[in-house]
């Protein structure tokens, strides 16, 4: 058996940036040891309605239908709540596309927690405080869940806000 042949790397980065005072643009990109891929959406305020989408998807061995027709669909959407269900019908849900949802869902996340900075610079000074601000708040959003380190599983900020599982 080759030295290398479990050699692998994953890294996956979202990032968004506010463009204009109404306009928002979310970036992932995707590296690992087979993929090299990015999707970049851009939104407007206040509705959140995608005004733009692109990307670009390279796999060693996977090959994508048109992925710019796939982009074009999702113009005009807007980011809320049902969102991996709306993307899944507009992109499919075949194996290979997997990954590009996932990208694109987590895109719109990104713009979602994005927003709640402003809630988040309203917690209260004080720890105890501080952790029944969050849980109160994952519990009315429920979609922060899991979304970021802060919202994770086992993190005491969401530990009396998980889902029933």
């Amino acid at each position: 058996m080759p030295a290398n042949i479990l050699k692998f790397s994953l890294n996956r980065c979202t990032c968004v940036e506010r463009l204009e005072d109404n306009t928002l643009r979310s970036v992932c990109t995707l590296r690992d040891t087979f993929t090299s891929a990015s999707v970049e959406i851009v939104s407007r305020l206040p509705d959140l309605e995608i005004v733009s989408a692109q990307g670009q998807f390279h796999h060693e061995w996977l090959k994508l239908p048109d992925i710019d027709g796939i982009f074009l669909k999702l113009k005009g959407i807007r980011i809320g709540a049902g969102m991996l269900k709306i993307i899944s019908g507009l992109i499919g849900q075949r194996e290979e596309l997997r990954q590009l949802t996932y990208m694109v869902e987590e895109c719109c996340q990104a713009v979602i927690i994005s927003l709640t900075r402003d809630i988040l610079v309203q917690a209260p000074e004080s720890e105890e405080a501080k952790l029944e601000f969050f849980s109160n708040m994952v519990r009315e959003n429920i979609r922060l869940y899991n979304r970021c380190a802060a919202f994770a599983p086992g993190s005491r900020l969401v530990e009396h806000s998980q889902p029933p599982k």
